[in-house]
């Protein structure tokens, strides 16, 4: 057997077909000295038993376009390896059995036609001409997209690694890694052990794709790698006399799938209530491994399924297969540069679609690893959105449960997580609770996304029209329109840069000019190469050498890893905050008479202008008071340390009660910047999302010197935008929007909403969508008509390359 060499530029842990497919598309980037290092055997881990199911369709255009790569991908590689793939091209067919799932279908069908995807939404009859042997019991409506298919992944796998040794990579199987070498945050070699021997490969790179093992590996790397295993069942029949070739078939709301394999059925099932599995580590030996079976568990989704399928009834079952899948806590894989160490990549946590996404985030993490950007936006599957507590077993093991289920369960808007809460909880968290809050979950966060009245049920109804608290919100947010409204903003990440440098930092990685007097607040970007949007904050300036940065919570690791890899030869400490202090907001026409009830320090606009804070006197503590607003109104952000925030709060619902304040939530945080076009980062602006053409160009500083990003800033402003964000008004006011409705110009689909809401204050629906338009005119650009595509209805819309409410922003400088 060979041993593996005492260096390589990359070496990837991990033989399934995403290792393999990292190095095979490495390989085809040029890199040649990569090492793919397997424990047992390639496929042996949980690729071997994977249905192969290879779908196009995604939550998002971006994993969508990784799947229809992963397609043509599987498509080629036969020729160009000669190892048969399995890959056809035989459709796939999802069918509804209630109203709700037929909603759900309809509006997957409209956002498959805006990213580009052969989609038929058909009727029973027609599901039941595409798959005769379905019974058509109960199915409301059916959407079939012909270009979906499914191959076989061990080939697929052995393609993948074929093509990458003829591009120069040297792939060892029976060599485990057993421990990392690393210094000043870099991996510097790679511990290794065979049945022979044991040594050490030094390396630049290290990329983790050890499938259900990626957790511990990452464990011994220093790395947070939040996934865990959960046992996967599936049948497969004997053969059926005369089957010819079907469309795979899903039928989510019996948790089942269905494909044809040669004569024969498998059918598999992504129960609501799973079993985790492995948390006490998973056996060494494991390889091509089956689970115990577990029939109880099994057994009511095949009774559905029997029915479903009345074939099943008469055809013997062949195989009953448990095996184990990797899932992670929001059912998104994970990919790009780990957090904590500058030199290793992860791609791992497939969720049961590792098959159809491994060919595009191989291209995907194999183009970062080159050019040290992605190569459009992935913030959907990065693996910076994780959270460091979000490695912990038991946390994974209790959401696991919920995780594998939710890939068939219903997909409502606004629908929240169950298991694993209540992890972290602000200083209001009991108070809020006490005075009605409906809570949310972001980041493990648990935040007040409404508040119920006082004989309401506090809960979600999930639906796809207005929710059972729509009166809710609308009081929440007309309060916060016309009165004055508090919410607590304390998950929102807080990272303090601190230093003799932190102004050239900060300058380096901002759009806009940092260099501003001590209690300015600064809104600006943080941009790529490319002009791309990395992240969305506002700053302030709290001494000569301190800054404060203030982002979305889900998105604060990835913002404080940007700013530690871009200024790694700078003197500055970057510390994240988040819990330190809470943050309250009071926003509204009458928030100023609020705080002058609970302070002596005025805060009229000559002594506190927009967009500066300033320390205050607030009740028997003191705070620091930011004069800034994402709801587009008056209003003020109170920061105070977490042990003073309970009292800080008493004293402003207090002082609340003569001026009519109401307490509110996320929701209404949402509804209000989507009617003031206020962008939110990860739907509006994303790091393929041009600052220019996402409307920014206001937050970029252009006779600062240095920062990145500026000379694309440069080249877009000479050149001319291609497209542009446009904000969009529904003539119609009763519809809902939420995201991806198509955006059809003159009657053709020209884009998507990237982010929906209701505009109470509007008495419609608003979002916001970007729209080709190169080298047009404003006047031309909104010379035309507009419609959103919800669910196959197409609503007129009115849009505005300025905001519906406050165009001229004059309500938050009151």
């Amino acid at each position: 057997m060979r041993s593996p060499p005492d260096r390589a530029a990359a070496v990837i842990i991990g033989g399934g077909i995403v290792g393999c497919s990292v190095a095979y598309h490495l390989a085809k980037l040029g890199w040649t000295d990569i090492l793919l290092l397997e424990r047992r055997k390639l496929t042996c881990g949980t690729t071997w038993h994977a249905a192969g199911l290879i779908a196009q369709l995604r939550s998002s255009a971006n994993m969508t376009r990784l799947a229809r790569y992963s397609q043509e991908l599987y498509g080629q590689l036969e020729s160009e390896t000669g190892i048969a793939t399995g890959f056809v091209r035989n459709g796939s067919l999802t069918v509804a059995l209630t109203d709700d799932r037929r909603e759900e279908l309809r509006r997957a069908a409209s956002m498959a036609r805006a990213f580009g995807v052969d989609v038929e939404d058909i009727s029973p009859t027609e599901a039941g001409q595409l798959h005769p042997y379905l019974d058509l019991e109960q199915v409301r409506s059916a959407i079939y997209l012909p270009r979906d298919g499914q191959g076989d992944p061990s080939n697929i796998t052995h393609a993948l690694a074929k093509g990458a040794r003829n591009g120069g990579a040297t792939i060892i199987e029976e060599c485990a890694v057993t421990g990392f070498s690393s210094g000043n945050g870099r991996i510097r070699s790679v511990q290794w052990k065979t049945a022979g021997e044991a040594g050490v490969t030094a390396t630049d790179t290290v990329v983790n794709c050890a499938g259900m093992w990626a957790r511990d590996v990452g464990r011994m790397a220093g790395a947070n790698v939040p996934l865990h295993a959960c046992e996967h069942f599936y049948i497969v029949t004997e053969p059926i006399k005369e089957m010819t070739r079907l469309p795979v078939l899903r039928v989510p709301d019996e948790c089942l799938y269905c494909k044809e394999d040669a004569g024969k059925l498998l059918i598999g099932a992504f129960e609501r209530q799973a079993k985790p599995w492995g948390m006490n580590g998973i056996p060494d030996d494991f390889a091509f491994d089956a689970l115990p079976d577990d029939l109880d568990h099994f057994e009511p989704v095949l009774e559905m399924a029997t029915h479903r399928l009345p074939v099943l009834a008469h055809a013997g079952i062949r195989t009953f297969f448990n095996g184990p899948e990797s899932f992670t806590p929001d059912t998104a894989y994970l990919l790009g540069p780990a957090p904590e160490i500058a030199n290793l990549f992860v791609a791992a946590g497939f969720n049961s679609v590792g098959i159809q996404s491994a060919g595009g985030a191989g291209m995907a993490l194999a183009h970062w690893m080159h050019h040290g950007e992605r190569p459009f936006d992935l913030g959907d599957v990065d693996i910076a959105r994780m959270q460091p507590f979000q490695g912990n077993r038991r946390y994974l093991f209790e959401r696991t449960k919920e995780s594998l289920g939710l890939l068939y369960d219903d997909h409502f808007p606004f629908r929240q997580k169950v298991t694993a809460r209540g992890v972290r909880r602000s200083p209001l968290h009991d108070a809020l609770l006490a005075n009605g809050a409906v809570m949310g979950e972001v980041a493990g966060w648990e935040r007040a996304n409404w508040f119920a009245g006082a004989d309401q049920e506090r809960r979600y109804d999930y639906s796809w029209s207005r929710p059972t608290w729509f009166a809710n919100w609308r009081d929440e947010h007309m309060a916060v329109r016309e009165g004055v409204g508090l919410y607590d903003m304390s998950s929102f990440g807080k990272v303090r840069v601190i230093g003799r440098d932190a102004e050239i930092a900060l300058n380096r990685v901002c759009g806009a000019d940092l260099s501003v007097p001590v209690g300015q607040i600064v809104y600006s970007q943080f941009l790529n190469s490319a002009g791309g949007i990395e992240a969305d904050v506002t700053v302030t300036r709290l001494a000569a050498n301190d800054y404060l940065l203030v982002t979305p919570a889900a998105t604060r690791l990835a913002d404080e890893t940007w700013i530690r890899r871009h200024a790694d030869d700078l003197d500055i400490v970057v510390i994240d905050t988040t819990a330190a202090e809470a943050v309250i907001a009071v926003m509204g026409p009458r928030s100023r008479d609020v705080m002058q009830a609970v302070s002596p320090n005025a805060f009229d606009s000559h002594a506190h202008p927009y967009y500066t804070a300033r320390e205050i006197e607030i009740g028997l503590a003191l705070a620091r008071a930011h004069r800034v607003s994402y709801v587009g109104e008056l209003g003020w952000e109170i920061y105070v340390s977490s042990d003073m925030a309970a009292h800080v709060f008493e004293t402003l619902i207090e002082a609340g009660g003569d001026h009519d304040l109401r307490l509110c939530g996320m929701h209404m945080m949402d509804s209000c910047r989507s009617e003031k076009g206020y962008r939110h980062f990860g739907h509006d602006i994303s790091p393929e999302d041009h600052v220019l053409e996402a409307g920014l160009g206001f937050a970029v500083n252009m006779t600062k010197q240095g920062f990145i990003g500026k000379a694309a800033v440069q080249e877009k402003a000479s050149s001319g935008l291609d497209r542009r964000l446009l904000h969009f008004k529904l003539r119609d006011h009763e519809p809902m929007l939420y995201h991806h409705e198509p955006i059809l110009r003159d009657g053709e689909i020209v884009g998507y909403l990237t982010s929906g809401s209701y505009g109470h204050s509007l008495g419609a629906a608003v979002g916001l969508g970007y729209v080709p338009c190169p080298g047009e005119s404003s006047a031309d650009l909104l010379a035309s008509t507009y419609q959103i595509d919800i669910a196959g209805c197409r609503v007129d819309a009115d849009a505005s390359l300025r905001p519906f409410y406050d165009p001229t922003s004059t309500r938050p400088r009151a």
